[in-house]
């Protein structure tokens, strides 16, 4: 690998640590799949970047340009659990040329500071990480103005790693995703409505290693399916875009009017449930996944009771996940709010349940039986039948394919439009015309309140949030003012 100059940033990636305990053969697959996995994700980025292969790390060198885009990339990685930015030089092989390259480098951050050196060292050199510590540590203390060596809580700590004759100074540490590589422990089918549950559990699994594919019941039309796609999207760009991986639509709506023709009304939650099992069971087979994700807590809801879960699954020979089982709703929610899905989850619309005014907590595995052969099941196989399965990361090309009566705007010249800039950065769009800055995850509350003689436009980056929620108000608020621009220069 080439000395780093300025215009290189060097990342190097310290592994989850359940990987370094593995045998020497799983622990040369996962490190293989994270090598690939990185290079799929980040290649789109730079043909520049550069990638090193160790048995303990791996190392990045990226363009200067991409920086901030490869950090985010690398700490949304699973299989990585620190994430070090270092600075690089080579034909270190003395200990003089190592303490004033670190000094040089390091020394303005000790200022005024207790600190300590922690040097790791690999190669055949005549001296140890010790005397490395010691050197370095010596000279850096008499060359600065500190408050002294603190070997236990120090205020800084100056970490350097020597490879042979490479000398790597560590100048940041971020905490990784952890888990493992993507790809590593097969694939699972997530039953996802796009809530906070189910977007959670698909998370876990994916941070796991697990190629999590959707699995989308329709009970709420367009709008609702718009917006699960839209959050199934955002995870797999986000967690999982090293894989292709697929979103199914099964319409539930002829079985929901079967439940309510057929099945007590105490029973009605807990057959729904079943139902969506047994249809996720032949899913899954015809994708042959082994095993079914669901974002069920225990005692959430009163389908969720052990007994009422003991008898969902009683229809299933697939393995059933669920991972937020005995998680609290505000430990889900702390999670969703730190990998961005609880904006998309606040406005998701709940469909999920068939709940009738006393719903069973305790059901009784007799009765259930009873309710179960009196299911029309040919209604079941006809939506299953019907189910559409597309590509994750052609959901873009879907929406713009189904949604076509959502007009695209490129040529503002004559001033009439008033832009919306829904994207969650702080800048906005420049353009000829009225603009207004309103998040995505704003619009269903503030667009209303907007004078509703104007024609909008809605912006954001790739096009894919602006067809989305466009939709979505023009399906939930029978909104038909609403376009979206996309400037001549873009291309979705």
């Amino acid at each position: 690998m080439k000395t780093i100059q300025q215009n290189t940033q060097k990342f190097i990636l310290k592994l989850f640590p359940e990987i370094m305990v593995k045998g020497a053969s799983a622990k040369r697959r996962m490190i293989s799949q994270l090598y690939n996995n990185l290079q799929k994700i980040l290649k789109p980025l730079s043909q520049d970047i550069q990638f090193k292969k160790f048995f303990d790390k791996i190392e990045v060198v990226t363009p200067l340009d991409v920086v901030d885009e490869v950090r985010t990339k690398l700490l949304d990685t699973s299989g990585i659990e620190i994430v070090l930015e270092a600075l690089q030089f080579d034909d270190m092989d003395s200990l003089e040329k190592i303490k004033l390259k670190v000094d040089e480098i390091m020394g303005n951050t000790i200022e005024g500071k207790t600190f300590v050196v922690r040097a790791k060292r690999t190669g055949e050199q005549e001296f140890s990480s010790r005397d490395i510590e010691q050197t370095v540590g010596g000279y850096m203390l008499a060359k600065n103005n500190t408050n002294g060596v603190d070997l236990r809580t120090p205020q800084v700590k100056v970490s350097i790693e020597l490879l042979h004759k490479q000398l790597n100074i560590i100048t940041k540490r971020h905490q990784g995703m952890g888990g493992y590589p993507l790809g590593t422990q097969g694939d699972i089918l997530s039953l996802m409505s796009g809530g906070f549950d189910s977007t959670v559990a698909s998370y876990l699994t994916m941070k796991r290693g697990i190629k999590t594919h959707f699995l989308f019941f329709n009970l709420g039309g367009t709008a609702h399916e718009i917006g699960v796609k839209q959050v199934a999207s955002y995870l797999w760009e986000k967690f999982g875009s090293s894989h292709r991986v697929t979103f199914t639509t099964i319409n539930f709506d002829d079985v929901v009017t079967e439940i309510f023709r057929s099945t007590s009304e105490p029973y009605m939650g807990v057959t729904l449930k079943r139902l969506m099992l047994l249809a996720a069971e032949k899913i899954a087979e015809s994708m042959k996944i082994d095993a079914l994700l669901t974002g069920e807590s225990v005692a959430q809801v009163s389908s969720q009771t052990l007994r009422n879960l003991s008898l969902i699954d009683q229809v299933t020979n697939k393995l059933v996940l669920r991972p937020l089982a005995t998680m609290s709703k505000p430990d889900i929610i702390n999670i969703a709010t730190k990998i961005g899905t609880k904006r998309f989850a606040e406005s998701m619309p709940e469909y999920c349940g068939v709940i009738s005014k006393s719903p069973v907590t305790h059901g009784s595995y007799e009765r259930m039986e009873k309710e179960s052969k009196k299911f029309d099941y040919t209604v079941l196989d006809r939506a299953v039948e019907s189910a559409v399965t597309i590509n994750v990361d052609q959901i873009t090309q879907d929406i713009q394919a189904n949604v076509g009566e959502i007009e695209v705007v490129s040529d503002l010249s004559n001033k009439k439009y008033t832009v919306i800039d829904i994207r969650q950065t702080d800048d906005i769009i420049e353009v000829p015309c009225e603009t207004l800055k309103i998040p995505f995850y704003n619009l269903k509350l503030e667009f209303p309140k907007l004078s509703q003689d104007k024609e909008y436009l809605f912006y954001c980056d790739k096009g894919v949030l602006s067809q989305l929620h466009a939709q979505y108000l023009k399906d939930s608020q029978n909104c038909t003012n609403i376009k979206v621009y996309r400037p001549p220069s873009k291309t979705l």
